[in-house]
This record gives C-alpha cells, structure tokens and sequence, in this order.
C-alpha cells in the first residue's frame, strides 16, 4: 500500500499550529499569530504561494533564498524522479559518486581559478569543512571575520557569526576566532599581520543587514591575505548562484578567492546540499595520503538527489538566463525605489545588487513623525519595519521580512525568475505601505500601538 503523502498533508495542514506548539518550536508559534502571519499556505510554485483560501501571495524570501529559481521548478522534478526511477547505486560507501563527479565539473567551470570540490549537506557544513580545510592547509589555528556575519549555525560556524542573539547563551565557542569591523582593511590588517591567521572568513554582501563592500573592500582585502599567507574564503551560500547579477557576487569587483562556499539556491530548493570549492593545494593538504582519504566526510553529501538537484538547477540558471535577468530586475527594482527616497522621510537608504536588496529605513525629520518613530524603537528596535512588513503581506500579499534582529532594512530575496509585473506589484505595495506609515493618526500606527504592547508583555515575561 503506497503512502499518499499529500493527502496526508491535506488531512493534518490544519493542525500545523497545534503540533508546533506541542512538538516543535513554539515560540515560533507564537510569533506568527503576533505578526499576522498565519495565512496556512498550502501550495507553492515559482514566485508564488498559496494559502488554504486560495489567496495568492508574492515571496520575497524565497527560503532565505533557497528557491532561486522558484518553487517547484519542473525541470528538477523531473530529475529527481528520473533519479529515483533509474534505481541507481546511491551512496556505495567503497565507491565514488557519478553525479558528484558531473555536479563538481560544472560548478569549478565557473570558477576556473579553483580546483576541487567537498560535498556536504548545508551551508553550516560547507563553514565546518572549510575551517578544517584552511587549520590543515595553513598549520594555523585562528580565523578572522567580520562583524555583523552569518555564517551559520553549528558551533565551528557559530564562532564566526557576528550578532550576538545567535551567540549569547551558547559559550564558550571555538577559541581563536576574531571579528574586525566590515569594511575596515586597517583593523583587518593588524588582525592578520601576526602571520598566525589560517584564513579571513568573508560575505561579498552581507545578508544581515545587506551590507555593500567599499568598491576597493574585497580586492584589498584578498591582498591583504596573500601578503600574511592567509586563505580568503568568500561565503557565497546566499549570494552566489546568480542572486546578485552574477554568478557569483565577487565577480562585481574582480576577485578571486582562495576559497568559495556554496548552498541554499544549489539544489533548487529540493534536497539540502553545500559545496566548497577551493584550491587543489588546500584540498590537498587535508587529503594528502591514502590512509587520510577519509579524514572528512559527511554520510549524505554526494547523495544522488542532491547531485542531480544541483546538475539540474545549474541548467535552468543557464538555460532561463537567470543570472542576466537577476541583474535586470534588481536594476528595476532599485531604480524604483530609488526613486521613492525624495517623498518619504522614513526612507534612510537602498542598497544591494541584482536580487539582493535591502530597503532601510530610520528617524525621520519632522518632529511629530520622529516622536513616534522614537517612541516604537523604545519599545523595541526595530520594530518600525514590522509596520512595512506586516501590512505588505496582510494587504498586498507579499511576504517579506527584516534583515536582521533588531534591523531598520527589509530584504528582499525573489526568486530570479520575477517577472516586470511582479516588479510593478513590489514598487507600488511598498510606495502604498511607506506612504501609509506617515500618516498619523492611521492604520500603520494603530498597529504599531498593538506591536508595542506585545513587545513589552515579552519583555515582562
């Protein structure tokens, strides 16, 4: 009797909430009931979402960007059933993988600087095996990186991340592990010149905030480790792939890194996969005899689904044109919002490249508007930007978030296959919810009052 998973989806959907709380996380629960972001979806495809009235909504998160190129996309469907028909020789342990081989191949192809590739399971790993692999490379033991970075979630990974909400509670970390300001080749100079760093962990764009490098940032920064013998290891788990009009985001300043890190986007959003690319002398240097060919590993890292996820999301980036039209639509987007900062005293600055956009907003001019913009961040900071959020995904159907805890940026991740109207639809729902938030009295304040209370019980609690 074959199991009928999405009737059994259709049967407990319902329930999600109830076996949240009673199972899983419930605070998680909790936020969403506050926000207003209980919709029930219940379908996705492409750059849509469905809820269980059959409501559309736009998704500007895509996953954290994991579904670049939509959700869904028939195209790796149809390569992961062929996977599944073909009953192949999956994860043969005295054995090497195929589509491994195949999804390596094409990936260094963008990279031809870079030499080799390690499989793993997320991105977090991807961080793990690149710590190991620049210790063992350089015989060194301390990493450097940069304030306000995300780069995972697993303790090795944590030890690099730079908000305190994800660290705080959770110590001791890893030792050796030193933060400099983004942007700052001086400090990241002095931390490096005691030639006892293995290697400087950076995003090209930070996603925690989408923080831009300076324009000489990366380049500087790369010579800075080749003088001090350090590995520069670029983390493009959110910003590579096409996300921000190139494949990846250190193409927009000419860099090439020691090391590249890759996920989210890789396999289309169907099968958890990171890859690390790097230098056949660094990879070489862990794996450097036959009894240490197994020194690192990860059990489900050249899973056949995955590999063939990524072969296939490699094709529809190509075939789709996804990376060219990634550049266009942000263009469009940033222009338009751009265009927006004159009216709106909210407006602080727009930044980002291609898909990768972020919309800050902070105090304002006039007396009456900076009362009450001082008056919810006395509440909490930055909870101005729930009342952009909220009202975008209750009246305009489209679902976005802040970049960040405590964060004054929106961020936008779309899926790259937007379209100009979908472009249209987020110009004009943002212009309608920022225009909203100066009108005083107005809806936009009545629910800053209810976030404010809500953000005091927790404080209370």
């Amino acid at each position: 009797m074959s199991l009928d998973i999405a009737a059994l989806f259709a049967e407990r959907e319902a329930d999600r909430f109830s076996m949240h709380t009673n199972h899983l996380n419930e605070q998680m629960v909790r936020v969403l009931k506050t926000i207003g972001y209980d919709a029930g979806f219940v379908r996705g495809s492409g750059q849509y979402l469905y809820d269980r009235a059959g409501a559309q909504y736009l998704d500007l998160l895509s996953g954290f960007g994991v579904f670049a190129i939509g959700r869904n996309h028939p195209q790796v469907r149809d390569a992961l059933k062929s996977v599944l028909d073909a009953e192949l020789p999956n994860l043969v342990q005295m054995d090497v993988s195929t589509l491994a081989g195949i999804l390596a191949e094409r990936l260094l192809a963008y990279t031809p600087y870079l030499d080799k590739v390690f499989f793993a399971n997320s991105g977090a790993e991807a961080v793990e095996a690149a710590i190991k692999f620049v210790r063992a490379a350089t015989r060194r033991g301390k990493i450097v990186f940069c304030d306000h970075a995300f780069h995972g979630l697993t303790y090795g990974a944590l030890s690099l991340n730079g908000d305190a909400i994800f660290r705080d509670g959770l110590g001791p970390l890893l030792p050796d592990f030193v933060s400099v300001p983004f942007n700052d080749l001086a400090a990241l100079e002095q931390a490096l010149s005691s030639r006892d760093v293995a290697a400087f962990f950076v995003e090209p764009i930070q996603g925690k905030g989408v923080n831009l490098p300076a324009d000489d940032y990366l380049a500087k920064a790369q010579a800075l480790c080749a003088k001090y013998g350090t590995v520069f290891v670029a983390d493009e788990i959110q910003t590579g792939i096409g996300r921000t009009g190139r494949f990846l985001a250190v193409e927009h300043w000419g860099v090439e890194p020691d090391m590249v890190l890759l996920a989210k986007s890789l396999s289309g959003g169907h099968v958890p996969v990171g890859a690390v690319l790097t230098k056949r002398w660094i990879f070489d240097k862990l794996f450097n005899r036959m009894d240490r060919s197994v020194v690192h590993g990860s059990t489900f890292g050249k899973n056949d689904l995955a590999m063939a996820a990524g072969i296939a999301t490699l094709s529809v980036i190509e075939s789709e044109k996804l990376v060219e039209k990634a550049a266009t639509q942000g263009a469009r987007l940033l222009a338009a919002f751009n265009e927006m900062m004159p009216r709106y005293e909210f407006m602080r600055d727009v930044r980002g490249k291609g898909l990768m956009i972020g919309v800050e907003f902070g105090s304002p001019r006039s007396l009456k508007l900076k009362a009450s913009w001082n008056l919810i961040e006395a509440a909490n900071k930055g909870l101005f930007c729930q009342l952009i959020t909220i009202p975008l995904f209750k009246d305009h159907k489209i679902l976005t978030q802040v970049a960040g805890h405590a964060s004054h940026t929106v961020k936008l991740l779309p899926p790259l296959i937007v379209t100009d109207e979908d472009c249209v639809r987020i110009a004009r729902s943002f212009e309608d919810v920022i225009a909203a938030s100066h009108k005083m009295p107005g809806a936009a304040w009545s629910l800053g009052k209810n976030l404010m209370e809500h953000a005091m019980k927790a404080r209370a609690s």
